[in-house]
């Protein structure tokens, strides 16, 4: 039986399966060759662990916050936690009566991040959700409360057929949304970044784009908590309170003036996140 890989990337992923099936013209496979370290190398134990550096050039991004050069799997669930962060601070804001402010997260999905998957649907047994989504964003602009639940309820539902056919497709889920989860905290400090400017929270939207990326990754995490718990139960506690001490940059949905901690405090805050969930992939 041939031996796994799985390639940790300085993004915050793991690539599973063998070296060889890594995409050759990726920088994450030429960083592969240049610039490893091993963790833990067991022969011909089922699994090896590799660290990269994987740093990703100005330019090489595709949609908003998705490095173009993922392994398709990990394109499609970082998508599909970026949605699920937009969508799930324009709810705490429509909860709180600020429609207009919820209004860019629900245009978002469509304006940034479904282009990049409308292609790739059908290989997850996913239906398309443009439609979905646009009259949603169509239901938030006329502040139709009435109408709300309904609408979000195919995205949902769209959304969870994604999950279930990415997991078809991974045989360890649980390393899986941890690792995807972390993509989406790194996600989360380059928008947190952006909202600050000289000292202030200029950029209220960006602001809550990180906030909800950063609620998502929490939720990832504890959809496979339990699994989690029986891998390495105290590393499970390290990453919560590692998420509990990075929540507290983001107080409330609508920003303070003056950022509760700086953006430099926000990366060193997920570093550590992804260092403890490092034993738990």
């Amino acid at each position: 039986m041939k031996s796994t890989t799985k390639v940790w990337l300085g993004v915050g992923l793991f690539v599973t399966g063998s070296a060889a099936a890594l995409p050759q013209t990726t920088s994450a496979a030429s960083d592969l060759a240049r610039d490893h370290s091993l963790i833990n190398q067991a022969g011909e134990a089922p699994a090896q662990w590799v660290l990269v550096q994987h740093k990703m050039p100005a330019g090489e991004a595709g949609e908003a916050g998705v490095p173009a050069d993922l392994p398709p799997d990990f394109q499609f669930a970082l998508t599909l936690a970026l949605i699920r962060g937009h969508l799930l601070v324009g709810d705490e804001l429509i909860k709180a009566g600020k429609w207009d402010d919820a209004l860019p997260h629900f245009l978002h999905p469509t304006e940034e991040l479904y282009g990049g998957i409308k292609d790739k649907l059908a290989e997850y047994n996913t239906p398309a959700f443009d439609a979905a989504l646009m009259k949603l964003a169509d239901v938030v602009k006329e502040k139709r409360t009435a109408d709300y639940s309904a609408a979000l309820q195919p995205v949902t539902d769209a959304l969870a057929a994604g999950d279930a056919g990415l997991k078809r497709k991974e045989p360890d889920w649980p390393s899986f949304m941890v690792a995807t989860a972390i993509m989406a905290l790194k996600a989360a400090t380059g928008e947190y970044g952006e909202a600050i400017v000289k000292g202030r929270i200029a950029k209220p939207v960006e602001y809550q784009d990180s906030r909800g990326f950063v609620w998502q990754a929490e939720r990832m995490v504890e959809s496979v908590a339990d699994e989690l718990a029986r891998k390495d139960g105290a590393s499970l506690k390290t990453v919560r309170a590692g998420f509990a001490q990075l929540k507290k940059a983001w107080p409330a949905p609508v920003p303070p003036k003056v950022p509760v901690k700086s953006g430099g405090a926000v990366i060193s805050d997920v570093a550590a996140v992804q260092r403890a969930a490092g034993k738990l992939m």
